[in-house]
């Protein structure tokens, strides 16, 4: 499943696969910090491994963390549309 805002993608959550994982965008500095972290927290699987974590949905992440590191990815990616499509 690709969520996107305008046509461009700030997340992506494979519908297979155990333990669930969903990939995010993230800040370089931002997600180097989440990987010494958290274990569960990795390189972009198929992704920019600079601009992109895979994040294992198996518990050891808040729920507040995921919640804050989705709005963080959507930020990122309207930041970068053009000032037309924002609204």
């Amino acid at each position: 499943m690709v969520f996107k805002v305008g046509n461009t993608m700030f997340g992506l959550l494979p519908l297979e696969g155990e333990p669930p994982r969903v990939s995010l965008k993230c800040d370089p500095m931002r997600a180097l910090a989440l990987r010494a972290r958290y274990p569960a927290a990795q390189p972009g699987y198929h992704q920019d491994k600079r601009h992109w974590n895979t994040l294992l949905l198996d518990g050891t992440i808040p729920a507040a963390e995921l919640q804050a590191l989705i709005e963080h990815s959507y930020a990122l990616v309207v930041a970068g549309l053009r000032r037309a499509d924002r609204p």
